[in-house]
């Protein structure tokens, strides 16, 4: 039988209390935050403890809070020129140089890339939620769990592609589903939407080339609903079918 997750929440506390930055049960389901120094220590725990037997790792996924909270598009009411989300230059980055500084002021410095590992006791029936924040944010480092779960050697190969996230320990951390020569890692939120290279194929070369994107970077305007008679309650001609219509 299952425990009810106040109870399993209870029990992680318990073993492992003092290396637990945060603790959260939300809509059934319970989330450990710890540091990057206890990943490894907590995880096994995890799989081993009597409480707790997470022999599998299910999912695994990287997760960039860069604006995260960022009301840019806030504003009382729609202007003329629409919402201003991707005009800013710190959330369109094809507007500016790509050396320039991406950070926004709302993210704490080791905040940005996070790593949620989603565990399952087949034994118990029971599942967790895990999550840890890289250190650095220029270059995220996580160590590896792929030595506890097997599962993990895709998941983190994965996110180093999408998110450039480096596992520590990994056995063969390359790229899982972009090209090898691919630029950047496309799920950060710094990533432009037309990418930084297109692929051709050169037929003097007689070989796929690479070259720098040659899409213009545009910021798209809503459409506005302008102000009419009608919305303004004003009379206006009969619609057809209605009284006094020709129809």
């Amino acid at each position: 039988m299952p425990v009810a997750p106040e109870r399993l929440l209870e029990l992680a506390r318990e073993a492992l209390a003092d290396r637990l930055l945060e603790t959260k049960l939300d809509l059934g389901e319970v989330t450990l935050v710890v540091a990057p120094e206890q990943l490894h220590e907590v995880c096994l725990e995890l799989r081993d403890g009597r409480d707790f037997r997470f022999d599998t790792l299910i999912d695994l996924c990287g997760i960039d809070y860069l604006g995260y909270g960022e009301a840019e598009w806030d504003t009382v009411e729609a202007s003329g020129r629409g919402f201003s989300r991707a005009a800013d230059e710190r959330t369109h980055p094809r507007l500016r140089p790509v050396a320039m500084d991406l950070s926004v002021e709302n993210v704490v410095e080791g905040q940005r890339f996070a790593v949620v590992y989603h565990l399952l006791s087949v034994e118990l029936n029971q599942r967790i939620r895990l999550r840890c924040f890289a250190p650095d944010d220029e270059l995220p480092v996580l160590p590896s769990v792929v030595d506890i779960w097997n599962s993990a050697n895709w998941y983190e190969r994965e996110a180093f592609d999408l998110f450039g996230i480096v596992f520590e320990g990994h056995p063969d951390l390359r790229r899982i589903l972009t090209d090898y020569g691919f630029l950047g890692h496309p799920f950060r939120k710094d990533f432009p939407l037309s990418g930084n290279l297109e692929v051709r194929y050169d037929p003097e070369r007689q070989r796929v080339v690479y070259e720098p994107v040659s899409i213009e970077p545009r910021v798209l305007v809503p459409r506005v609903i302008r102000e009419t008679a009608r919305r303004r309650g004003a009379p206006t001609a009969p619609e057809v079918g209605e009284e006094g219509s020709d129809a």
